[in-house]
Protein backbone atom coordinates (compact mmCIF):
# COMPACT_ATOMS: atom_id res chain seq x y z
CA UNK A 1 0.00 0.00 0.00
CA UNK A 2 1.68 3.13 -0.98
CA UNK A 3 1.39 5.89 1.18
CA UNK A 4 2.29 9.44 0.33
CA UNK A 5 3.79 12.79 2.61
CA UNK A 6 0.63 15.47 1.74
CA UNK A 7 2.02 18.52 0.43
CA UNK A 8 1.10 21.83 2.28
CA UNK A 9 -1.09 22.35 -0.53
CA UNK A 10 -3.23 19.12 0.00
CA UNK A 11 -3.08 19.57 3.61
CA UNK A 12 -5.07 23.12 3.80
CA UNK A 13 -7.17 21.91 0.55
CA UNK A 14 -8.16 18.77 3.23
CA UNK A 15 -8.59 20.96 6.33
CA UNK A 16 -11.19 23.94 4.24
CA UNK A 17 -13.29 20.28 2.88
CA UNK A 18 -13.31 19.50 6.33
CA UNK A 19 -14.05 22.95 7.31
CA UNK A 20 -16.87 23.30 4.68
CA UNK A 21 -18.29 19.54 5.48
CA UNK A 22 -18.81 20.12 9.68
CA UNK A 23 -20.22 23.93 8.88
CA UNK A 24 -23.09 22.52 5.98
CA UNK A 25 -22.93 18.84 7.95
CA UNK A 26 -24.50 21.08 11.17
CA UNK A 27 -26.46 23.20 9.38
CA UNK A 28 -28.14 20.50 7.66
CA UNK A 29 -28.18 18.05 10.72
CA UNK A 30 -29.75 20.65 13.17
CA UNK A 31 -31.74 22.85 10.83
CA UNK A 32 -33.06 20.10 7.84
CA UNK A 33 -36.52 20.87 9.10
CA UNK A 34 -36.21 24.75 8.33
CA UNK A 35 -34.18 24.24 5.45
CA UNK A 36 -36.50 21.77 4.31
CA UNK A 37 -39.41 24.37 3.85
CA UNK A 38 -37.29 26.95 2.49
CA UNK A 39 -35.80 24.71 -0.55
CA UNK A 40 -38.96 22.44 -0.92
CA UNK A 41 -36.58 19.44 -0.67
CA UNK A 42 -37.06 16.35 1.90
CA UNK A 43 -36.02 16.89 5.23
CA UNK A 44 -34.88 13.53 6.02
CA UNK A 45 -32.20 14.01 2.88
CA UNK A 46 -30.96 17.03 4.40
CA UNK A 47 -30.81 15.45 7.73
CA UNK A 48 -28.95 12.09 6.52
CA UNK A 49 -26.46 14.36 4.58
CA UNK A 50 -25.46 16.23 7.24
CA UNK A 51 -24.77 13.45 9.26
CA UNK A 52 -22.88 12.12 6.10
CA UNK A 53 -21.01 15.40 5.64
CA UNK A 54 -19.98 15.61 9.73
CA UNK A 55 -18.58 11.93 9.37
CA UNK A 56 -16.73 12.69 6.62
CA UNK A 57 -15.34 15.92 8.31
CA UNK A 58 -14.02 13.67 10.67
CA UNK A 59 -12.28 11.59 8.37
CA UNK A 60 -10.44 14.80 6.40
CA UNK A 61 -9.44 16.05 9.66
CA UNK A 62 -7.67 13.24 10.71
CA UNK A 63 -6.30 12.82 6.62
CA UNK A 64 -4.71 16.25 6.80
CA UNK A 65 -3.15 15.75 10.54
CA UNK A 66 -1.18 12.66 9.67
CA UNK A 67 2.59 12.70 8.47
CA UNK A 68 1.45 10.05 5.70
CA UNK A 69 -1.78 8.80 4.44
CA UNK A 70 -2.59 6.07 1.80
CA UNK A 71 -2.75 7.40 -1.52
CA UNK A 72 -6.10 5.40 -1.98
CA UNK A 73 -7.44 7.20 0.65
CA UNK A 74 -7.04 10.64 -1.00
CA UNK A 75 -8.35 8.95 -4.10
CA UNK A 76 -11.35 7.94 -2.50
CA UNK A 77 -12.05 11.45 -1.20
CA UNK A 78 -11.24 13.15 -4.70
CA UNK A 79 -13.80 10.29 -6.44
CA UNK A 80 -16.28 10.78 -3.19
CA UNK A 81 -15.97 14.43 -3.51
CA UNK A 82 -16.44 13.89 -7.78
CA UNK A 83 -19.26 11.70 -7.13
CA UNK A 84 -21.29 13.88 -4.45
CA UNK A 85 -21.16 16.78 -7.04
CA UNK A 86 -21.98 14.61 -9.90
CA UNK A 87 -25.21 13.15 -7.87
CA UNK A 88 -26.23 16.34 -6.68
CA UNK A 89 -26.46 17.66 -10.46
CA UNK A 90 -28.31 15.10 -11.59
CA UNK A 91 -30.89 14.78 -8.31
CA UNK A 92 -32.18 18.06 -10.07
CA UNK A 93 -34.20 16.84 -13.23
CA UNK A 94 -34.05 12.93 -11.67
CA UNK A 95 -37.72 13.93 -10.35
CA UNK A 96 -36.67 12.44 -7.23
CA UNK A 97 -36.90 15.60 -5.74
CA UNK A 98 -38.58 18.97 -6.44
CA UNK A 99 -37.19 21.92 -5.52
CA UNK A 100 -38.15 25.55 -5.56
CA UNK A 101 -35.71 27.67 -7.20
CA UNK A 102 -34.03 28.58 -3.99
CA UNK A 103 -33.03 24.96 -3.62
CA UNK A 104 -32.44 24.52 -6.97
CA UNK A 105 -29.70 27.12 -6.63
CA UNK A 106 -28.54 25.81 -3.25
CA UNK A 107 -28.26 21.73 -4.79
CA UNK A 108 -26.62 23.59 -7.60
CA UNK A 109 -23.98 26.31 -5.79
CA UNK A 110 -22.89 23.38 -2.64
CA UNK A 111 -22.17 20.68 -6.11
CA UNK A 112 -20.13 23.25 -7.75
CA UNK A 113 -18.02 23.91 -4.52
CA UNK A 114 -17.32 20.54 -4.22
CA UNK A 115 -16.27 19.95 -7.73
CA UNK A 116 -13.77 22.46 -6.82
CA UNK A 117 -12.62 20.65 -3.55
CA UNK A 118 -12.36 17.61 -6.09
CA UNK A 119 -10.09 19.16 -8.23
CA UNK A 120 -8.39 21.00 -6.09
CA UNK A 121 -7.33 18.06 -3.93
CA UNK A 122 -6.27 16.19 -7.12
CA UNK A 123 -3.70 19.11 -7.47
CA UNK A 124 -2.58 18.78 -4.35
CA UNK A 125 -1.89 14.92 -4.51
CA UNK A 126 -0.18 15.55 -7.74
CA UNK A 127 2.20 17.66 -5.17
CA UNK A 128 2.42 14.98 -2.88
CA UNK A 129 5.55 13.02 -2.46
CA UNK A 130 5.84 9.21 -2.03
CA UNK A 131 6.61 8.41 1.38
CA UNK A 132 9.95 6.41 0.90
CA UNK A 133 10.08 2.81 2.01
Amino acid sequence: MERIMPSPFLRRVLLLDAASCLGMGLLLAVAAGPLAGWFHLPAALLRESGIVLLAFAGLLLWMATRAAVPRWLVWAVILGNALWALDSLLLLPSGWVAPNVLGGAFITAQALVVGVLATLEHAGLRRSAPVAA
